[in-house]
């Protein structure tokens, strides 16, 4: 192999492997920046309902952050599309579930 060829190949790695330091750092500082959010929120003393939905919301978007970049799960779209359907798919079943099987509920005279 020449000296050209192998430089080229390190010099590639080496841009690719900054490449990811620098979206790995970029996620970081996003977590960090969201984990004051969430701080800077609760001290708002937002009524119940409003603080649980802005706290969910965050925590979505970090868990996601977390999830896509760290576990590598961005690159797995197909999976990822088919186990999120499988997932909404088990939701609504469970959530119509004890609506169906109910006989004789509060709601029905």
């Amino acid at each position: 192999m020449s000296d050209h060829a192998a430089t080229s190949m390190t010099g590639d790695h080496a841009v690719d492997i900054d490449k990811h330091v620098r979206i790995y750092i970029t996620v970081f500082v996003a977590l960090m920046v969201l984990t004051v959010v969430t701080v800077t929120v609760s001290r708002f003393h937002l009524p119940v309902p409003m603080a649980v939905s802005v706290a969910l919301l965050i925590a979505i978007i970090k868990g996601s952050l977390v999830a896509c970049y760290f576990m590598h799960l961005i690159s797995e779209k197909k999976l990822i599309y088919a186990v999120l359907a499988l997932t909404a798919a088990f939701f609504v079943a469970l959530m119509v579930l004890p609506v169906v099987t109910v006989h004789d509920g509060f709601w029905i005279h």
